[in-house]
């Protein structure tokens, strides 16, 4: 079941669930759960992912999956599930057991619960995707008991445990279907191509050959090749075939023609009497082999989670009754207090209560240099601690967090469909009946007009029809290259919250920026201290950060850090007084301290005509200068701004090497907004408007055509983050931006809007690439397999050719998809190509 979540807040279900599906193989695997999950009672809408094998429905009304399973079962597939264990606290009696399992019964998705009495555990099967361990403890707890997940292996865990089975699986019936393919196809081609051998096995087995192949062919068939029959007759008949029913009908074909050809051959035209065994066994195999090797690249395909997943911790430290103990992860709650040793990975987010260490936040920055952290800062979970030891206070766990949150953003993102899929849809829907139908339209028309032996003919170019069209291909083009695209994005600190935000950004043409917390840092701080008179600087600076630090104003807060910074000590302030619209003053080791601007300078007669060369470059950079007196004469001219960003200059580049125009929207003013576009390269420049302004100026932009991505950070930016085509939040900023934005940049670091666009521009070139390939390959070949060329040059497709060359297609648009793991971004590009090392975020 999906959640809306946000940071720092308990997470909300919806009646939206992610199922996984087992038994898809084919694009029309995909359209057949569909079209039975959207009909069954109360479901709203149904989106089938089969790169992922899930998928994502939403209720109308009251939520009732009962019916959906039972859909997708009367479809021929099955739902996968999971299997939680949970130990209780508090039960006393059967009664108690009764009530646990009809409170967990009721979670939606729910199979089956089984609570033990002695062992004191629940054991849940829940359908995977629509139920995690969080919903069931709140049930168990609205009942009135405790329970605890004791089980750390998480539902991810499980559906990749799932997927190596079923590579497992595959690799072995491959095997046996090799073995016991091999002597047929040696048999069989060995005697056509060589005479001496075929004269051999004439002496030898005779009569038996045949009989040979019989036996070996039909364990092939009706052991490995069994999956094809079981799932392919029953669509067949229901007249919805699938990839299956193509493999089936054409292994099938080449076998009873065969078995007919053995054993009675009287009742087949005189010269027709041709056995096929070694195609129906070699069909088998080459699927088989497509379909494994399918398995291992779909599994490569989703390593982007695997990563993150492996970035949590698996145990905590956390102190019971004043002792230090071990946990599991899932045994942490909030408010809980850890205890994190050097070296150690922090298990959850929170805040730190004694201590102080350097901690490297670079999975979640990308920043490499460590970050120190002491009492009252936030720590992240799956974040590594280098040199100190320090004990933080849980303040979020499990699902709510962020570490949890950005896993289910890519997995969200990994199994969205863009709007190019709908054309793949339709076409996939009609494509395997119109390749039954082409199958035997070349039967009839070989039957017809071929030469002697024209059963034979018909019968083995109307099975490499059946075997050669690719389906699989064509339903694996676009949610593969999905999947590796937004992983890599995530590697890259680039979250696709709306995975068809991935499609809309390559379209942008305009991106529009705020400017605080986005161009710069989003807090003022001290750019510019120049001291007049005998006074040192340092001295000056202790003098006026001493005053200021009396002071709440986000200026005097500059100064005050500034001055801590340079290990300043600050001294105690007599006759403080805060004059509004002036400055400040006060007495400071017995010195008359004032600062402020211009006018309060001139109110106490002082001429500023000294830094009149200082003042006129600061207003050229968009600053405003405040003045400092010390008793009564005129001390230094100080300036406190918000400063750009030291990636933003490159950013700025990378985003015009993409064809792209940059506008800045903000509400500072004018004067500082085009003085900070001049300095980074902005193209046009909106300055001093509202939040409704700032949706105003995205209209504005996009109402020649232009395609807009705005990129903001604060809760002023929401609305034209979602007014926008595509919204980017800085992940740094407030939730409500990161709620409001369909793509999130998990560092402050502007250059990630130029890789989310190159990767976004790279995915959906790598899709059309797929996309041309898995038709192209359809178009071109089933025409050869149904006899095409045989009138120009006697070319005929061999059936097994055509499984061969089948099992590849998908194989091949699995692996062009991979190509997006090697990915670049722009700026890491140059530096690669400069000789200088890449920044990439540690895993």
């Amino acid at each position: 079941m999906t959640q809306s979540t946000s940071a720092g807040s308990v997470p909300v279900f919806s009646s939206t669930f992610q199922i996984g599906i087992d038994g898809m193989t084919c694009a029309s695997c995909v359209r057949r759960v569909e079209k039975a999950i959207a009909a069954a009672p109360g479901v709203a809408s149904a989106s089938v992912n089969l790169a992922t094998e899930r998928a994502e429905l939403t209720f109308s009304g009251k939520v009732d999956i009962a019916p959906v399973l039972a859909a997708v079962a009367a479809a021929g597939y099955a739902a996968r599930e999971n299997t939680f264990e949970l130990a209780i606290e508090g039960m006393t009696c059967a009664s108690c057991v009764s009530r646990i399992e009809k409170a967990l019964k009721t979670v939606p998705g729910v199979v089956a619960a089984s609570v033990n009495l002695a062992t004191e555990r629940a054991t849940v099967r829940a359908i995977a995707g629509a139920v995690d361990t969080e919903t069931l403890e709140k049930k168990i707890a609205a009942a009135g008991y405790q329970a605890r997940a004791i089980s750390p292996e998480s539902a991810g865990d499980q559906e990749r445990s799932g997927r190596e089975a079923e590579i497992r699986a595959l690799t072995l019936v491959l095997g046996v279907a090799a073995v016991l393919t091999l002597p047929v196809f040696v048999l069989e081609m060995g005697s056509h191509l060589v005479p001496a051998f075929h004269h051999w096995v004439m002496m030898t087995l005779g009569d038996w050959n045949w009989r040979l192949q019989f036996v070996l062919t039909t364990i092939v068939l009706f052991g490995p090749g069994l999956r094809f029959f079981r799932k392919g007759i029953p669509a067949l008949l229901k007249g919805a075939p699938d990839m299956n029913a193509l493999v089936a009908l054409g292994s099938g074909a080449a076998w009873s023609y065969s078995v007919v050809a053995t054993f009675i051959p009287g009742l087949l035209p005189a010269g027709t009497a041709n056995v096929y065994y070694e195609a129906a066994a070699v069909i088998v195999t080459l699927i088989l082999l497509g379909r494994t090797l399918e398995a291992r690249a779909k599994g490569r395909t989703g390593e982007a989670i695997k990563k993150l997943v492996g970035l949590q911790a698996k145990t905590a430290h956390v102190v019971k009754d004043g002792v230090t103990v071990e946990v599991p992860l899932a045994e942490v709650r909030s408010g809980d207090l850890v205890v994190v040793r050097p070296g150690e990975k922090i298990a959850v987010d929170g805040e730190i209560v004694e201590g102080s260490s350097f901690v490297n936040e670079a999975m979640i920055t990308g920043e490499p240099l460590p970050v120190t952290k002491g009492v009252g800062a936030e720590v992240i979970g799956g974040t590594i601690n280098k040199t100190g030891s320090f004990t933080f206070r849980a303040t979020k766990v499990g699902s709510q967090t962020l570490l949890a949150q950005i896993i289910r953003m890519v997995e969200a993102a990994q199994g969205a469909k863009l709007p190019i899929q709908a054309l793949v849809d339709k076409v996939t829907a009609w494509f395997v009946p119109g390749v039954i139908a082409a199958a035997v339209l070349t039967f009839g028309i070989w039957l017809v007009f071929g030469p002697d032996p024209a059963l034979s003919f018909a019968l083995v170019n109307a099975v490499a029809v059946l075997i050669i069209a690719c389906p699989c291909a064509m339903g694996l083009a676009t949610p593969t290259s999905i999947m590796v695209g937004t992983g890599r994005a995530a590697e890259l600190g680039v979250l696709f919250r709306k995975g068809d935000a991935l499609q809309t950004l390559r379209d942008a043409t305009v991106i529009a920026l705020d400017k605080t917390g986005t161009l710069t840092e989003g807090r003022p701080e001290l750019t510019d201290f120049a001291t007049a008179g005998n006074l040192p600087e340092d001295e000056v600076l202790r003098l006026v950060a001493s005053a200021e630090a009396r002071s709440e104003h986000p200026v005097a807060e500059a100064i005050a850090r500034a001055a801590g910074q340079r290990s300043v000590a600050l001294a105690a302030v007599a006759d403080f007084e805060a004059v509004p619209g002036f400055g400040v003053r006060g007495t400071v080791d017995g010195r008359r301290v004032e600062v402020g601007a211009d006018r309060m300078m001139q109110k106490l007669g002082l001429d500023i005509s000294a830094f009149a060369t200082t003042t006129a470059r600061l207003a050229d950079e968009g600053k405003t200068p405040l003045y400092a007196a010390v008793d009564g004469r005129l001390a230094a001219v100080i300036a406190v701004a918000d400063p750009i960003k030291a990636s933003t200059p490159a950013a700025i580049k990378a985003l015009h090497g993409l064809g792209l125009k940059v506008v800045m929207v903000t509400g500072d003013n004018r004067r500082t907004a085009e003085a900070i576009g001049r300095r980074v390269g902005i193209d046009e420049i909106f300055a001093e408007v509202l939040p409704q302004g700032k949706v105003d100026a995205v209209k504005k932009l996009g109402a020649g055509g232009a395609r807009v991505a705005f990129v903001g950070d604060g809760i002023n930016d929401a609305p034209a983050l979602a007014a926008a085509d595509v919204g980017i939040a800085i992940g740094t900023g407030t939730d409500i931006a990161i709620e409001s934005a369909d793509v999130v940049l998990m560092s402050g670091d502007l250059t990630g809007v130029a890789n989310a666009i190159a990767l976004s521009k790279a995915t959906l070139r790598n899709i059309g690439q797929n996309l041309f390939w898995a038709f192209a390959y359809n178009v071109a070949l089933i025409p050869v397999a149904a006899g095409l060329l045989y009138p120009v040059n006697g070319t005929l497709l061999s059936p097994m050719l055509a499984a061969g060359a089948m099992a590849l297609s998908s194989v091949f648009v699995l692996t062009n998809a991979l190509r997006l793991k090697r990915f670049r971004a722009p700026l890491e590009e140059d530096r690669r190509q400069m000789g200088q090392p890449a920044m990439m975020p540690a895993e």
